[in-house]
């Protein structure tokens, strides 16, 4: 690659949103690839047959906004330039928070309300919902000064309020 070429590259973030249907990833991909795009970092799923993505690259802004322009009609895309890369040192050890039960406004926002209150952070969230149970899992760092066992009583007092179940353990290498 040349040197004014590279010069042009950013760092980007890409979001593509839509129904879902065989083929997106390939679509998307095939055309950042083909405008010279790096994928680092990407998240795919499924959420109620609607497809989302997100993908942190490294590329030329107006180039790659051009070439995914095709793809625009069915999926909502988005290409935004991030600011300087800044790595995630861990704060803490790594838990698997995960909660269980009827489903009702407010339970994320309470059991991660929780997590930052002795300063912990989310690194991984995952939500389904099914019938009327609704599962929650996600990867949470909590530092060492954190007191585990205050953290696990007010996990259990919200989730009480909330009807839900609620555990939090180590995570093992072999979970993240």
């Amino acid at each position: 690659m040349d040197a004014a070429r590279f010069a042009r590259m950013s760092q980007l973030a890409v979001t593509v949103i839509g129904p879902d249907r065989p083929g997106i990833i390939a679509d998307v991909t095939e055309v950042l690839a083909q405008v010279g795009v790096n994928l680092e970092d990407s998240t795919m799923t499924l959420l109620r047959g609607h497809f989302a993505m997100m993908i942190v690259c490294s590329g030329p802004f107006e180039p790659v906004k051009e070439a995914l322009e095709p793809l625009r009609g069915e999926l909502v895309i988005t290409v935004r330039q991030m600011g300087p890369e800044t790595t995630h040192a861990p704060i803490g050890a790594p838990y698997i928070l995960s909660v269980h039960g009827a489903d009702r406004p407010g339970i994320v926002s309470a059991v991660t309300r929780m997590i930052a209150s002795v300063g912990g952070t989310v690194t991984d969230l995952t939500t389904r919902l099914s019938g009327a149970l609704y599962v929650l899992t996600a990867e949470v760092e909590i530092p060492p000064k954190a007191e585990l066992e205050m953290l696990q009583r007010a996990l259990e007092i919200t989730a009480d309020e909330l009807g839900v179940g609620v555990t939090l353990r180590p995570a093992e290498s072999d979970d993240l």
